[in-house]
């Protein structure tokens, strides 16, 4: 099996979902993992993710979805008792992940500077909404507060509906793949110089990774990226959302090879030879026509047919599924 970190051990005082995900990542890589859970309820996605009726108490689908592989223990941190239990862990880890709002970790005594006091070659990881300085690092948040300040709530949807939040929390996901990208960056530089390391990974920070492009064409364009619905982010006329006799089909036809094989595959490869999008350039000036074509054209089968010629042509092709 595939352990590259078997022999990590990582202390977890992190819940919900950003931190808990980025810690299983390093459980399926082979790290021990301690998740440390007040003693209360637990994390509160044993309670707060469960499906009445189906998941067993305090065993809710969302809280094994990113803990499964972990060992768990309850210590209540505000005593000095479970604070001791804490230390006694760290003294023997090579990873400590939180992710309190800033300046909780400090006023229950493990602040960076307390764990590395007792841990000098800790790599110490901080997963927060905003940061750990900064005039809103002492915000909290969850992953829709976050797709609601980053603006990618603007851009989907349509002008008529926008702004809309996106349907998973992606941004949770996206900020636990960036903490356990840099965690395990940060073993690799610890081979090198081993030396207690503090992270600071926020969600705002990867949300806007995740927006890259858009966030590039804002800063040095000044571009607002409307909402585009369904469209493809090529805006290329062969590509996006197409109706079909029983749903919607996504067709991504932008390069040359691609859109010759798409007009093939419709049945008509003489839109080829039609000066108006014999070029790229061309098609760009003419686009409502072509658009107009493809989409009575793909009304003409189902989603699974045409999914399946598509395949064939070797046009890059999906059916909108539940």
């Amino acid at each position: 099996m595939f352990a590259p970190l078997k022999g990590i051990r990582v202390i977890d005082l992190t819940q919900v979902l950003a931190g808990p995900y980025a810690t299983y990542q390093l459980a399926l890589m082979g790290a021990e993992v301690i998740k440390v859970e007040p003693t209360t309820q637990g994390d509160w996605t044993r309670v707060g993710s469960a499906v009445p009726g189906h998941d067993a108490p305090g065993m809710g689908a969302g809280y094994l979805t990113q803990n499964a592989d972990k060992q768990t223990l309850a210590v209540d941190l505000k005593s000095p008792q479970g604070l001791a239990i804490v230390q006694q862990l760290i003294a023997g880890a090579d990873v400590f992940v939180e992710n309190f709002k800033p300046g909780t970790a400090a006023r229950l005594g493990l602040s960076f500077e307390a764990v590395s006091a007792v841990n000098d070659k800790i790599l110490y990881c901080s997963i927060s909404a905003y940061g750990q300085d900064g005039p809103i690092s002492h915000r909290p948040a969850y992953d829709h507060v976050v797709q609601g300040m980053c603006g990618i709530m603007r851009s989907t949807g349509t002008a008529d509906t926008e702004p809309n939040k996106v349907g998973a929390p992606y941004i949770d996901y996206a900020t636990g793949l960036n903490a356990a990208f840099a965690i395990v960056s940060a073993l690799h530089e610890q081979r090198a110089r081993p030396r207690a390391v503090h992270l600071d990974v926020a969600m705002l920070d990867s949300s806007l990774l995740l927006m890259a492009s858009m966030l590039t064409q804002a800063l040095t364009l000044g571009m607002q990226h409307r909402a585009t619905g369904n469209e493809a982010h090529s805006r290329s006329p062969s590509s996006g959302a197409f109706e079909t006799t029983d749903g919607m089909l996504m067709v991504a036809a932008n390069n040359e090879r691609q859109f010759r094989d798409l007009c093939k595959a419709l049945g008509h490869p003489e839109w080829l030879t039609d000066e108006r999008w014999a070029t790229p350039q061309a098609r760009a000036r003419h686009v409502d026509p072509l658009r107009q074509l493809i989409e009575a054209k793909m009304r003409t089968r189902s989603a699974a047919q045409w999914e399946a010629l598509l395949d064939k042509a070797s046009v890059p092709a999906a059916r909108c599924a539940t």
